[in-house]
């Protein structure tokens, strides 16, 4: 899924359409390591905050932290090897153990997406309980959160455990690579494109207008709500404010996800079902690509702009 639907487990290789090959890979390549950097970085630093602050040990925080879990997993399994494909186009370690970590870095990238993604949905489900239902008991408890978070990576693991199958290691003359064979590991008429078209829409699709929906209603919620005794002008600048707050939160995490992902679902729709509208150049891959990579970076940084409590965390840590 993380992957362009490709036959082949490698990098964005530099678009046939440069001009200057070299200019293209070296940018990309400083692009990458950007991204590796500040979601290595935010993403631990938001793990550390959480534990480290038990003000903040909530359960949007720990579906946080699991977002930044996963979101630091699709980095350190990704990235290096996207930046070594675009040196070195082969697979670097054979062997069993190549074979395995060919199986398993076509495995991890994707169950690190998928995490992800609904970590976000339980995010807006958190929130649309505390501001819709605001007397009424939690929709996910504190008790129920571990086994919530738990279920992220079961679900994830299952919906994509046929590529431990039909990813394999083959050895070519020019060296080896990490191909997926879905004919010769499932039945012919198993097909490929129907797997790979209904992840995506489960995965990516589904999930960007359950948040946009479900943060709709919040700030439609938030905007009619009605606050006993709020009868001086400073108490309505409060609540105007504090709804331009959750607003631009919203629109931050709807729009960060839907700029990142929206590109390279479209380009995995494109190239499954009408693939020679992409052949003649890869500009289109290689910057949908970089950019549903970047969202691993993006995630962190939201928190920070946006939550004082993570800022003063961050405070806090420094000191």
């Amino acid at each position: 899924m993380s992957e362009n639907a490709n036959t082949t487990i490698n990098g964005t290789q530099p678009s046939s359409c440069s001009s200057d090959p070299t200019a293209e890979k070296i940018g990309t390549t400083v692009a990458y390591s950007l991204i590796f950097l500040v979601s290595l970085a935010g993403n631990t630093v938001i793990g550390i905050i959480v534990y480290k602050t038990k003000t903040m040990r909530k359960p949007i925080n720990f579906f946080i932290v699991n977002m930044a879990m996963s979101d630091l997993l699709f980095p350190i399994i990704l990235i290096p090897m996207v930046i070594q494909m675009f040196y070195i186009d082969s697979w670097l370690i054979g062997g069993p153990l190549g074979q395995v970590l060919c199986k398993l870095v076509a495995f991890l990238q994707d169950v690190s997406l998928a995490v992800s993604i609904q970590s976000l949905v339980l995010i807006a489900v958190d929130r649309f309980g505390a501001v819709v239902y605001p007397l009424r008991s939690p929709l996910i408890s504190s008790k129920l959160c571990p086994l919530f978070i738990l279920a992220t990576w079961i679900v994830a693991m299952a919906i994509f455990s046929p590529k431990l199958v039909a990813f394999k290691l083959v050895e070519y003359p020019e060296g080896p690579a990490c191909i997926i064979q879905w004919n010769e590991a499932f039945a012919e008429n198993s097909s490929f494109k129907n797997y790979y078209a209904s992840v995506v829409v489960v995965f990516c699709f589904i999930p960007l207008l359950l948040i946009a929906t479900l943060y709709i209603i919040i700030f439609q919620k938030l905007k009619s709500q009605k606050i006993p005794g709020e009868q001086s002008i400073s108490a309505g600048q409060q609540r105007k404010q504090r709804v331009r707050n959750v607003l631009k939160m919203a629109i931050a995490i709807v729009l960060g996800f839907a700029v990142c992902w929206l590109p390279i679902a479209i380009g995995w729709f494109v190239f499954l079902f009408a693939s020679n509208i992409l052949s003649q150049c890869g500009y289109f891959s290689t910057v949908a690509s970089l950019m549903s990579r970047a969202n691993c970076a993006i995630n962190p940084c939201i928190c920070f702009i946006f939550s004082s409590n993570y800022r003063k965390g961050l405070q806090t840590l420094f000191r």
